[in-house]
């Protein structure tokens, strides 16, 4: 059984699924294909998610026009309404402040399980094609189409693939492109706790030498941490109990929040850097994780790949439906349009934690007068606030 499409995704993940909804008023025929089950709303009390994003302005714009950001409940979301950075030497820190830069707010914290059912939610309602769960077996191409081959035994066509199945892609290893993994030798670990004391929608960031810990607020007096930090000691993290955790936790943090209780299972994944040598091939392009990998410490991993996905629908409409969307000559303009980003925030998040990580004490001298140079430069936040909303 073959059947034919436009546009075929192969992952329904974040990026995925927003691709998805970003083309549904496109008049493209679509399809999305992903080895697990569509996920379900959760209930008004689901536990907390261990895993939430800092989703920017710009980006919660993208979302709200794929429908989905309107689909999340409200007491589910918070504002970051500023930042506090601190390095590992006395004084040395920077202050973000939406009010001062003119904005209501800084980022979103959003649970990853919550923006994903919203997405999902929109998908049903929509004229896609969904093969779920189902897997592929085979990529390969047929004149101006790829063919794809699913394990249920039918079979896909479409003028373009779109590679959203992760940073282990399959795509693009079946498609031929390189990537060069460097592993960080990091685990992020990540934890929600309740908090003492009101974190007033602040996000508080630690630079030390064994690592990078952030304390995220979420509604009512809870915080999410992302500690990235040495894959001894991380696992030394997850096997401690939760009073224990807790403890280690306040103690790095300075009591910042004051006292800590685990509210949800603390989890860890793997950091590491990815750089990839193309985003596109004839009838190919890469999305998300599948396209580049960066450092969770600036919290703008899943920023740039939904920027990714805005990027690709916005050239891909441009166009026109009834033009070839799998034109060589016209990806490549969505991948000249997101490479100069993605090796910005590459070399930033990489520089970054290679600086934070080098214990030679003039290293450590400098680095904490960078920030305090920068926090006295009003300018220079500027800058950086407005990248991070984009």
């Amino acid at each position: 059984m073959r059947s034919e499409f436009d546009v075929a995704v192969i992952g329904g993940g974040l990026v995925g699924l927003s691709f998805v909804r970003a083309l549904a008023d496109s008049g493209l025929k679509l399809a999305l294909v992903e080895p697990r089950a569509p996920r379900h709303a959760p209930l008004p009390d689901a536990p907390w998610d261990s895993r939430v994003y800092a989703v920017s302005p710009g980006s919660a714009a993208f979302l709200e026009r794929c429908g989905a950001w309107q689909r999340l409940p409200p007491e589910r979301v918070t504002r970051v309404e500023a930042m506090r950075v601190y390095g590992d030497g006395a004084g040395a820190g920077l202050e973000f402040d939406a009010y001062d830069a003119g904005l209501r707010e800084l980022a979103f914290i959003v649970e990853g399980d919550q923006l994903q059912q919203a997405l999902w939610s929109g998908i049903g309602e929509q004229e896609a094609r969904t093969c779920c769960p189902v897997n592929w077996t085979a990529l390969g191409s047929a004149g101006d189409r790829a063919v794809l081959q699913l394990d249920n035994g039918a079979e896909i066509t479409a003028r373009l693939v779109v590679g959203a199945d992760g940073s282990e892609s399959r795509v693009r290893a079946e498609a031929g492109i390189a990537a060069t993994p460097a592993d960080y030798g990091q685990l992020g670990v990540v934890a929600n706790f309740s908090c003492e004391k009101p974190h007033h929608g602040v996000a508080f960031q630690w630079f030390m030498r064994e690592g990078v810990l952030a304390l995220l607020p979420l509604p009512g007096n809870r915080v999410s941490m992302v500690w990235s930090i040495a894959q001894a000691r991380g696992r030394e993290l997850l096997a401690l109990a939760a009073q224990a955790l807790a403890a280690e936790v306040e103690s790095a943090s300075r009591g910042v929040v004051g006292a800590l209780r685990l509210v949800t299972p603390a989890a860890a994944f793997p950091l590491k850097l990815q750089r990839v040598t193309q985003f596109v091939k004839p009838r190919l392009a890469l999305v998300g994780d599948a396209a580049h990998n960066v450092h969770p410490l600036a919290g703008q991993g899943m920023n740039l790949g939904l920027r990714d996905a805005r990027v690709l629908a916005e050239t891909l409409m441009a166009r026109g439906a009834w033009r070839d969307c799998g034109d060589y000559a016209l990806l490549r303009r969505y991948e000249r349009a997101r490479k100069e980003d993605v090796l910005a925030m590459q070399l930033m998040t990489d520089g970054l934690q290679k600086l934070f990580m080098n214990d030679a004490v003039w290293v450590s001298r400098a680095r904490n007068l960078g920030l305090k140079l920068a926090d006295r430069l009003p300018l220079f936040k500027s800058f950086l606030v407005r990248h991070a909303i984009a």
